[in-house]
């Protein structure tokens, strides 16, 4: 155990459930009700806020409290890993971002109601998003190009986190909250959140709002099904594989907290909040930091295992005003301070220490429009300037400015939307240490076309050039990277990543049936990766960050459908769904003979569900599948197919109150599964079978 800690009730119980069948009587209602329509969900990430998601030419997914309360996991990678196009990191249970169709770090942005999260996560696999999913009240994903509103970090997509920090109306009656606690069987854990909004005071009409919230999470070392090394590893090295059962080094601990004060009136809000981030957690797989490897303990592992402790504290704040401002009918103001530290400590021992200190700001302006158009304008800045010192120190300290220009417009006419912008960024990133300072000026354009085929479908198509200035540790990286096994090499003479894409969306929503899919094609120019040299550098891997001609294409899809009505004698009507999903990406590179793939792409994947809901009784039963990836880059080796089945039971025992116990069960057949996404997905597994209880009020 890493991390000391006091237990609850269910500290010693093992919970497990082998099977659940819901046996129907009677016959099925000739008339099913219809679905819930979840393509009437509606958008607020983007320039076009108030977007149905079925009416949207990127694709978009919405979670909202129910489905996050099923999903809900200890990083925001793990909470949308099932979603279609999307994969993690996974560096364990303290560390997994997540990665949109291929491609994650610098290309994918994690926003905290429209904000960056001003920590490093995209620095390393192995840093934490500095955001608390157990307080999200929303999340939504936006694949593709969302980088004309986000910037050129967005590249690849968007996860915009809605946890309510600040206040917009005041609540029915003056107040709401919700309380929630957990007990997972997979890593004896526990975790707590509560959150409330009061109406505390008025000025004139205007409501004065506060909101607080905390959690608390702690969880020991995972159990897992087999060995840690997976078997391709096991026979390659000719090894036992490490602990059977467990593993070493997962334990988990976070703390977070936050509390504002909101002014609401009829024509906007402002609001201000200030959170707190303390979270502690292990790097499993074995990984050493430290330079004494050599002193192993009786199991075979380095005694100085690394450990990180991770703590923000971050100031908000956000205003929106409705009015006459010329041309402009509606002005949002976001602001975001944070002050980030990141230690890694080897042993008792300090390693390398992580700091970033940044801003972020935007205003978005609303165009009052016309009946047939409208749009919206923005200014966008950033500035973050970030230090590393110690063993692992593999970018030098480094201060990043960036100031972005956007302007997107949209058509109305007829059964026709057409939408086309641009965004002009520049990106300035000074090391002093090495003298070197790089500025880039990227143009990124787009234009679209959505056709309503008729009133249950619609057809979009969209077409982009983006250009992305470089990150940091792709321009300056130049030391040991113990947490990916490597010497990471940059280069400061890199320019902008070009690319030129196409992207088609069809949907299709009639009662009790629904149907998405979006494809997509990108042809990169300078896209920027890390090479694997295949030489040695302070006796590890050498990897040098280099820019090449490449390509990523593939789809994602889904399906829901309601299957009918049942009567079942105690539980009254049962209403049947079943959904789908599918997705699939190929990343490769162009113009280049042999082995062209590009390192740790996902592999096609899919769900299947069947749910049953009642007004007292939900069961959702699934199961989870990845093929097998090989389809990999010099020096990577292939990953096996895994399916996980998972069961969910929701239980409202009280009719009219917000009372609720889920019971969710993930891995039942305890399957090794191992994500060709992480870097360490020969040296750990996915969690094994867990059964995790969870009570929530809402008042």
């Amino acid at each position: 155990m890493l991390f000391p800690k006091p237990k609850a009730a269910l500290k010693n119980g093992t919970l497990f459930i082998s099977s659940l069948c819901l046996l129907p009587t009677g016959a099925w209602a000739e008339n099913a009700p219809p679905q819930e329509n979840d393509l009437e969900e509606i958008v607020v990430s983007g320039a076009f806020e108030g977007r149905k998601i079925g009416e949207t030419i990127l694709g978009a997914t919405v979670l909202n409290k129910d489905e996050l309360s099923r999903q809900i996991s200890g990083s925001i990678g793990e909470t949308l890993r099932s979603q279609p196009g999307i994969s993690s990191t996974f560096f364990g249970p303290g560390a997994s971002r997540p990665i949109i169709r291929g491609l994650g770090g610098a290309r994918i942005r994690v926003l905290d109601f429209g904000l960056g999260s001003l920590d490093a996560s995209s620095t390393s696999p192995d840093h934490a998003v500095a955001v608390e999913p157990a307080l999200a009240e929303r999340i939504e994903i936006l694949r593709g190009t969302a980088m004309l509103m986000y910037g050129s970090a967005a590249a690849g997509g968007v996860i915009n986190i809605f946890d309510g920090r600040i206040p917009t109306s005041a609540p029915d009656g003056g107040f709401e909250g919700a309380v929630n606690y957990s007990h997972s069987s997979v890593d004896d854990g526990d975790e707590a959140s509560a959150a409330l909004n009061a109406r505390i005071g008025a000025v004139g009409s205007a409501d004065i709002l506060f909101h607080g919230d905390v959690s608390w999470r702690d969880t020991d070392d995972y159990s897992i099904p087999d060995f840690a090394e997976s078997k391709i590893l096991r026979d390659l090295e000719d090894e036992e594989g490490g602990e059977e059962g467990l593993a070493e080094n997962s334990a988990t601990h976070t703390v977070a907290g936050s509390a504002g004060l909101s002014v609401a009136f009829e024509k906007g809000f402002i609001g201000v909040n200030i959170k707190s981030l303390d979270s502690q957690y292990g790097l499993p797989g074995g990984a050493d930091h430290g330079d004494e490897a050599e002193d192993e303990d009786e199991a075979g592992h380095g005694e100085d295992l690394v450990t990180i402790d991770l703590d923000q504290t971050r100031y908000d704040i956000h205003g929106e005003l409705k009015g006459n401002f010329g041309p402009f009918e509606k002005a949002k103001f976001r602001f975001g301070y944070g002050d980030y530290l990141h230690t890694e400590l080897e042993g008792d021992e300090v390693g390398t220490v992580f700091a970033n200190e940044g801003w972020e700001s935007r205003l978005d302006l609303i165009e009052k429009g016309g009946t047939n158009w409208g749009g919206a304008t923005g200014i966008h800045m950033q500035h973050r300037d970030f230090t590393a010192v110690g063993a692992e120190a593999f970018v030098p300290p480094t201060e990043s400015n960036q100031f972005g220009l956007y302007s997107v417009k949209e058509f109305s006419l007829g059964a026709w939307q057409l939408e086309f912008g641009g965004r002009y960024e520049h990106t300035k990133h000074t090391a002093d240490e090495l003298g070197i300072t790089r500025t880039f000026n990227g143009l990124s354009l787009s234009a679209g076309t959505g056709f309503d085929l008729r009133e249950e479908a619609f057809l979009g198509f969209s077409v982009y050039r983006t250009e992305r200035a470089p990150a940091t540790e792709e321009l300056f990286s130049n030391g040991p990277h113990l947490a990916t096994n490597a010497f990471e090499r940059g280069d400061s003479s890199l320019g902008l990543e070009t690319a030129l894409g196409i992207e088609a969306t069809y949907s299709y929503a009639s009662g009790p049936f629904s149907f998405v899919v979006n494809g997509f094609y990108t042809s990169y120019d300078d896209f920027i990766y890390e090479q694997a040299s295949g030489e040695l550098e302070d006796d590890l891997p050498l990897f040098n960050f280099r820019a090449a001609a490449a390509r990523y294409y593939g789809f994602e899809s889904q399906i829901k459908a309601h299957l009918g009505t049942s009567e079942l004698a105690g539980l009254g009507k049962i209403d049947w769904h079943v959904e789908g999903q599918l997705d699939y990406v190929r990343a490769s590179l162009r113009e280049t003979a042999g082995n062209n793939n590009l390192p740790r792409t996902p592999p096609l994947s899919g769900l299947l569900a069947l749910e049953a809901n009642t007004g007292m009784l939900d069961v959702r039963t699934e199961f989870e599948y990845a093929a097998a990836q090989n389809k990999i880059a010099a020096f990577e080796l292939p990953t096996e197919s895994y399916v996980l089945w998972n069961l969910y039971i929701t239980l409202r025992p009280f009719k009219g109150k917000n009372l609720s116990l889920l019971v969710r069960g993930t891995n039942l057949g305890n399957n090794d599964a191992r994500q060709h996404t992480s870097f360490l997905k020969d040296l750990i597994p996915l969690p094994g079978r867990n059964v995790k209880v969870s009570l929530r009020a809402e008042f």
